[in-house]
């Protein structure tokens, strides 16, 4: 038997749910939020659609001793960022708010993988890691792996290119600093940059400032839209769910905790590496120009100095 909780029944911690039970991974999901009745409604109401999923699920709302035997706890408490609002502005109610998350979670016997959502992303899960006590392989955000997504599409829309023919990851923080190793860029295989020699005509407009651009703006458009970002997320946190419970030894651009890795030492940030059930198993290192490797240093500068703050 599988089971994931879930903090947080708001728009992501909702749509989490909702997509982990759309595929189906898990027997049990259990929502958790300091408003009992939204849980218990957003569970029902997610209950109502695993009617039409290929395996049954059990959604319910519960509260922390629901840890005891869960398998993975995802962290998606806190507010949903405004307008004109970064990430990192986030912080201090964020903090606030995960220090009675881990005064409850002392009280449980848990003992599996916990994925942090919460913004600032880097500097939650650090927060979390170190408050809490807990081992840095088995306790990571989701980092970078939305913001690869949104490389990615950049990529297909400016190329014409399926996504699926695409490898690419950004690095560093969840957010307006993230960098993209533009020379580890794949198409089936080929340099991207290659190919942009190849045929300018086709992929001439991908540029690194035009990656830059479209990939940091995507969650603000999204934002001043419709008021939040919550699929994109829930899809990403959902697949690294399965990777994780399927012992998949998959590589996917999580954020973990560095010790030399990349030249950054005692600080967590979006790099690729291998999940499996136990949670990351190696980081992996690619070899990355100066130039980009200075502008990850440059992000992990900005994650390092709201990681003092938090912490202070």
């Amino acid at each position: 038997m599988s089971k994931i909780v879930i903090l947080g029944a708001g728009h992501v911690g909702s749509i989490c749910a909702l997509s982990i039970a759309n595929l189906g991974i898990c027997d049990e999901i259990v929502l958790i939020d300091i408003n009992r009745e939204r849980a218990v409604a957003q569970a029902k109401d997610i209950a109502d659609g695993t009617c039409f999923t290929h395996r049954h699920v059990h959604v319910h709302a519960g509260d922390y001793s629901e840890l005891d035997d869960a398998d993975i706890l995802v962290n998606a408490v806190g507010m949903s960022r405004k307008p004109g609002q970064t990430r990192m502005d986030l912080l201090d109610a964020t903090a606030v708010i995960m220090d009675n998350v881990i005064e409850n979670m002392k009280q449980t016997t848990f003992d599996g993988i916990i994925i942090s959502i919460s913004n600032p992303c880097d500097v939650i899960a650090n927060y979390l890691r170190v408050k809490y006590h807990y081992p840095a392989t088995k306790i990571f955000g989701t980092g970078t792996m939305l913001d690869s997504a949104r490389l990615k599409r950049t990529i297909s829309e400016l190329a014409n290119i399926d996504m699926k023919s695409i490898t690419c990851f950004a690095m560093g923080e969840h957010g307006e600093s993230s960098s993209i190793p533009m020379s580890q860029i794949r198409i089936v295989g080929k340099a991207l940059t290659e190919l942009i020699a190849e045929n300018p005509e086709r992929f001439g407009r991908i540029t690194l400032d035009e990656l830059l651009s479209r990939t940091h703006q995507m969650g603000t458009e999204i934002i001043v839209g419709k008021g939040s970002t919550e699929f994109g997320i829930g899809m990403a946190l959902a697949d690294l769910c399965k990777a994780i419970l399927y012992d998949e030894h998959r590589v996917l651009p999580v954020s973990a905790l560095l010790n030399g890795e990349y030249g950054q030492c005692d600080i967590m940030a979006g790099v690729p590496a291998i999940i499996g059930r136990n949670g990351i198993e190696q980081i992996i290192e690619y070899p990355i120009t100066d130039e980009e490797m200075a502008t990850f240093g440059a992000s992990c500068d900005k994650i390092r100095k709201y990681i003092e703050k938090s912490l202070e």
